[in-house]
């Protein structure tokens, strides 16, 4: 196991550019464009938020701690860069995918608690409920979750090697936690930061940018969206003033932190601790805009739309059997 991130296998094999990681899907899509063709998917951000969703609730059924929860997600998205979704049963991927997360988090769930739990999430539908699958005789009920407990033990091998066996996740919630004095930062301002990293498994910075990156751009979108209101169109402005944020004035130290009491005191703070820094700022910045972006799509979001694109496929295809 690595101590830190900087010797991990996350930063050594599973971070990349956007560049590289559009050109793996791109070519996924290429291995087989008559399905793709055939089961139109949503904005890949949409999907994400369903599979959030789902992984959450299914999570709240067993008591699952975040940080497990945090791991399946990463899991689940790296997952996809290998193999396309639409030669999955999502289903059962996510219920793999929290499974082995519990236990590489330390909190181990059994096997058949899991499959319970999922059967009751995602109970037996008939084929006939589907959009364009109708059949004129019986209405066949079908499952997205097998009884069969060892077609889970499966799926659990086949996560474990396309990820390579490499299974450690380093998160930003330890760097929040840890610059939460450091930066005089209040309650709030720790739990909308919280949220806001909890919402970053919903994108790829992930598989984009160290998680300091991310606890930072938390930090300063907490710290921007609550005392201006200003909504979205706010934060994009800080996001823009934070490019510029490598000539502020030096001299930021630790007698001024007592003095950031104010919202503005705390961003005028944290802007000059970041510019003191070595963090770096566009990489912050990117992940901001990612997040904002993310928020902006998410108004488009349809939980019905999703489920049925995605209970098409599986179901055409006999992917949950």
């Amino acid at each position: 196991m690595a101590a830190n991130y900087w010797a991990s296998t996350q930063r050594l094999y599973w971070r990349f550019t956007k560049a590289g990681l559009s050109d793996m899907r791109q070519k996924l899509e290429n291995e087989d464009r008559t399905i793709l063709q055939q089961y139109p998917l949503p904005d890949i951000r949409l999907i994400s938020i369903f599979f959030n969703q789902q992984l959450c609730k299914l999570g709240n059924r067993m008591s699952v701690r975040q940080q497990a929860l945090a791991t399946a997600q990463v899991y689940i998205r790296r997952f996809y860069t290998r193999i396309d979704v639409r030669n999955t049963n999502p289903y059962l991927i996510l219920a793999t995918a929290l499974y082995l997360a519990c236990k590489m988090e330390e909190s181990p769930q059994y096997i058949r608690v899991v499959v319970s739990e999922a059967r009751g999430m995602w109970p037996g539908m008939y084929i006939s409920d589907l959009p364009s699958m109708s059949y004129s005789s019986n209405r066949l009920p079908a499952d997205f979750i097998p009884t069969d407990v060892s077609k889970l033990g499966e799926c659990e091998f086949y996560l474990i090697s396309e990820m390579n066996s490499q299974l450690i996740v380093h998160h930003p919630y330890r760097t929040l936690q840890e610059l939460q004095g450091r930066l005089n930062l209040g309650q709030e301002d720790i739990s909308l930061a919280w949220c806001i990293i909890n919402d970053h498994y919903l994108t790829d910075l992930p598989l984009l940018v160290a998680p300091h990156v991310v606890a930072i751009a938390a930090i300063f979108l907490a710290l921007t969206l609550k005392p201006t209101q200003g909504g979205l169109q706010a934060a994009a402005n800080a996001a823009a003033a934070l490019a510029n944020a490598a000539q502020p004035a030096k001299g930021v130290s630790d007698t001024g932190q007592s003095a950031a009491n104010t919202p503005q005191d705390r961003i005028q703070y944290f802007i000059g601790w970041l510019a003191e820094g070595e963090v770096d700022i566009q990489a912050v910045v990117d992940s901001m805009q990612e997040l904002i972006s993310l928020y902006d799509v998410w108004e488009q979001y349809s939980e019905k739309t999703c489920k049925e694109q995605i209970s098409r496929f599986v179901k055409a295809r006999g992917l949950d059997k």
